[in-house]
């Protein structure tokens, strides 16, 4: 068994990092590990604007870069540490001394030292477990003195072996470590199995601040993350828009939403901002989003099936788990298409005050099929306003001939 050396009296007189009044605790890496996704790079100009943003979200810490990538990335660190922002600033680092020690230079207020813990890593790195458990000492007490804290990641914790995984929670805990991140380096988790691994660890630390670090690879990282928080993982690593290697992570808005209307837990943050990010980091990373990525997917808040607006122009709560304004946007005029049904036709006619019957709405339906299925879109109000006058002056010309 290790001896613990380690003396934390001065250390951390703020609240544990972690903790953040009872609300998940989100670390955001978009500018760490989201600018890691193939072909991304932020200017410091938009870095600073993510972070402004992300600040004004209430977000309580980022990790905000690799200061071992060189003198630049060190001097934007060191210029966004000094801008005044209310969050927790953390600086990544591999497992050595070189890292941490161009860690010290950046001026956040923490740095995360990270760990390979699988088999399949340490083979691959040309380590071993005893490489890992006396690094894992030897950098602890190394770094502890230049940061406000240290955190320690286990890399590919979803594949390592448990036993040994819990002798290196314990240990990191045990010489000083902060918090614990679990990563699901290669996204190989489910719902059950993350519930399973961080319960496990919970058992073991009762106390001690675990991040859950999900990627995206089978789809899952949302999930993952919300079943880690439910397991007893207190800090929820993510970035903005699920930016990423590969696939990506657990996307920030996501999990909140999810936590707020799929748990009925607070997220602590302030969700009204979500489009507005989404969409600048989406711009500044040359990443068009998706149109139906969850949240701030530009038609997820809009519909066209006769159905669901006959209910949505009544409640929108029928058929929308998502009130727009509470990430930020405004509710989307319902779609005019092959879908639609007679309520819609209804309600667009009657705002713009033009009479109609019974008749006209069913050949103005089937015009606006055929039509739709033509051009293979929804059409404008104006398209249906000008169907509208077509068929309204067919029945007036066949009304003045019928005459005489």
């Amino acid at each position: 068994m290790v001896k613990n050396t380690y003396n934390n009296q001065n250390k951390l007189l703020s609240p544990p990092v972690g903790d953040l009044g009872g609300f998940p605790y989100f670390i955001d890496t978009t500018l760490r590990d989201g600018e890691q996704a193939p072909g991304v790079v932020f200017s410091f100009a938009e870095k600073l604007r993510i972070a402004a943003l992300l600040d004004g979200a209430g977000v309580p810490e980022l990790e905000i870069g690799t200061p071992a990538m060189g003198e630049t990335e060190v001097e934007e660190i060191r210029n966004l540490c000094r801008m005044g922002f209310k969050f927790k600033t953390l600086s990544w680092c591999r497992a050595n001394k070189h890292d941490i020690l161009c860690a010290s230079r950046s001026e956040t207020n923490g740095v995360h030292i990270s760990f390979p813990v699988s088999e399949i890593l340490m083979k691959a790195m040309g380590k071993d477990k005893n490489w890992v458990m006396s690094q894992l000492i030897e950098l602890l007490e190394f770094a502890l003195p230049m940061f406000d804290y240290v955190t320690i990641g286990a890399q590919d914790a979803s594949r390592a072996d448990i036993d040994f995984l819990k002798e290196f929670v314990k240990t990191a805990k045990s010489f000083g470590a902060s918090r614990v991140r679990l990563a699901d380096t290669v996204g190989i988790l489910n719902p059950i199995t993350t519930f399973e691994l961080v319960s496990a660890i919970r058992i073991i630390e009762a106390e001690l601040p675990l991040e859950i670090h999900a990627h995206n690879d089978l789809g899952m990282a949302t999930a993952n993350t919300l079943a880690a928080y439910m397991a007893g993982a207190n800090c929820l690593s993510t970035t903005i828009n699920g930016l990423g290697e590969r696939a990506g992570n657990a996307p920030m808005e996501e999990v909140a939403m999810a936590l707020e209307l799929s748990a009925g837990i607070k997220c602590g943050l302030r969700t009204e901002s979500f489009a507005e990010l989404s969409a600048y980091v989406a711009q500044a990373s040359n990443r068009a989003q998706s149109v139906s990525k969850p949240i701030t997917g530009s038609t997820v808040l809009t519909h066209e099936s006769g159905i669901h607006t006959n209910c949505l122009l009544k409640d929108r709560n029928t058929y929308q788990l998502i009130q727009a304004e509470s990430v930020g946007r405004k509710e989307e005029d319902f779609l005019i298409g092959k879908h639609s049904g007679k309520a819609i036709i209804i309600h667009y006619l009657s705002q713009a005050h033009l009479p109609v019957d019974d008749n006209i709405c069913k050949q103005l339906l089937a015009d606006i099929k055929e039509k739709a299925e033509t051009l293979k879109r929804s059409l404008s109000k104006e398209e249906l306003f000008g169907l509208y006058t077509e068929i309204y002056s067919r029945k007036k010309s066949f009304s003045m001939n019928y005459k005489r």
